[in-house]
């Protein structure tokens, strides 16, 4: 496919090779000559203020051609075919919207470059974005988007071959806490005792002693049934482990335990192992490069998946600390608060770094749901949450993405607060492993 435009920015050969490229599986050329445009006899669209001949034709509104990061007047617009944004009023254009431009809005998360709104954890609030905003949070916008621009390609040049997309389904689980009341060092086992008294909750004080007694299995150890799951359904697994140094936001079993390290490698046996950098992991320089160290030395090879604690993105420094030490995989794309799609998108896909303006050699995972934000942020039951996540599953494979749900060991326990919760982690994996 030959792609004309009056500029061949890093930009629009970015979301071109992205969309048409990576995502569609076409081979992608660029020219700014419009007489070898014109010359040309292989398939070709133009990308450009006006259309040049009878060519199949998709107006630019200009953010493609920009530089840096400026305020953006976007009016959200609605058809037959859905929402869209970045409208036009070319007549020849395949399109009534720039769907390139749009896109790369949404994938290179341009809005959050722009001055916003923080939570507590100095995160990108959901609720700030333009899909919450305009309600197509929970719709994959840029691959239904895609489908139809595939559609349109596809009857223009009847002779192309596209890419066939496969729905996929991913399980990952986040360990932030590996065990409940094991391995977790004797001041920290005798503080939590004496809270426990001051507390007058005597039913934990009794759990606990069993445990380390040996006489009761660790409530957060729920590794046999996952990988009971894994196997039974042939599930594609990733295992995020937290290996900071104890803090505040950062409760795991200390990284030089000898069972917890016996833990990774038994679950690195049956999945993928990825690096689930500390809470305070953005600040600090070399957090991740030890933590990410700490981890390889256990599995014995090099880690290049991670998955942030507590979602802190930091955009797009975040994503440069991630490429410095080599992950090439980042699984943080979606928010704590609402489920959904956080780019815009269910399909894996490499990152754009608006402050370099240079793809990044970094794929990015958005993951599609957390159980945490279905109970703690929207406040569902098991039985209210069963059907939000069967809808974001057909909603995924409607668009033949990627789904990814986000789960972690103490949520798999079927007791106390998560009494419940085991039975929706089944019913996910029943629904979506299809």
């Amino acid at each position: 496919m030959l792609i004309y435009s009056h500029s061949i920015s890093p930009r629009v050969r970015y979301i071109f090779k992205v969309m048409l490229g990576d995502m569609l599986g076409l081979s992608v050329k660029f020219t700014s000559k419009q007489a070898v445009f014109a010359s040309s006899e292989e398939p070709k669209i133009s990308y450009t203020h006006t259309q040049i001949a009878d060519e199949l034709h998709f107006r630019s509104t200009g953010l493609l051609h920009e530089k840096g990061v400026n305020d953006q007047n976007i009016k959200i617009q609605e058809n037959e075919h859905g929402k869209y944004f970045y409208a036009h009023n070319s007549q020849n254009a395949a399109l009534n919207f720039d769907v390139f431009a749009a896109s790369f809005f949404l994938l290179s998360r341009y809005e959050e470059c722009l001055p916003h709104l923080r939570d507590q954890y100095n995160r990108f609030e959901a609720t700030e974005s333009l899909g919450f905003k305009h309600g197509f949070l929970t719709e994959p916008l840029v691959d239904q988007w895609l489908l139809r621009l595939q559609s349109i390609l596809q009857t223009a040049h009847p002779n192309l071959e596209f890419k066939k997309r496969e729905y996929q389904f991913i399980s990952t689980i986040d360990i932030d806490n590996a065990y409940a009341f094991r391995n977790k060092g004797f001041m920290r086992t005798i503080g939590a005792y004496g809270r426990s008294l001051v507390n007058r909750n005597f039913k934990e004080v009794v759990e606990r002693t069993q445990v380390l007694l040996g006489r009761r299995k660790d409530p957060y150890d729920t590794y046999d049934f996952q990988l009971q799951v894994q196997k039974e359904f042939n599930l594609k697994t990733i295992y995020f482990f937290l290996l900071a140094d104890y803090g505040v936001n950062d409760k795991n079993v200390p990284h030089y335990n000898q069972e917890f390290q016996s833990l990774i490698k038994h679950l690195a046996d049956y999945a993928k192992i990825g690096i689930h950098p500390g809470f305070n992991s953005n600040q600090k320089n070399d957090k991740l490069k030890v933590e990410k160290k700490r981890l390889e030395r256990i599995i014995h090879t090099s880690v290049t998946k991670s998955r942030q604690h507590f979602l802190i993105l930091h955009l797009p420094r975040t994503y440069q600390k991630l490429v410095e030490n080599d992950i090439t995989e980042d699984h943080s794309m979606g928010y704590a608060a609402h489920v959904g799609f956080r780019a815009g998108t269910c399909t894996p896909y490499q990152f754009y770094d608006l402050d370099m303006e240079t793809p990044m050699e970094l794929k990015v995972y958005p993951f599609t749901m957390m159980e945490a934000t279905l109970k703690y942020y929207m406040q569902m039951s098991p039985t209210e949450a069963k059907p939000v996540v069967s809808d974001l599953i057909q909603k995924v494979k409607a668009v033949n993405g990627t789904f990814i749900g986000l789960w972690h060991n103490e949520t798999l326990t079927d007791t106390g607060i998560w009494e419940g919760w085991k039975d929706v982690f089944l019913h996910m994996v029943q629904e979506g492993h299809k």
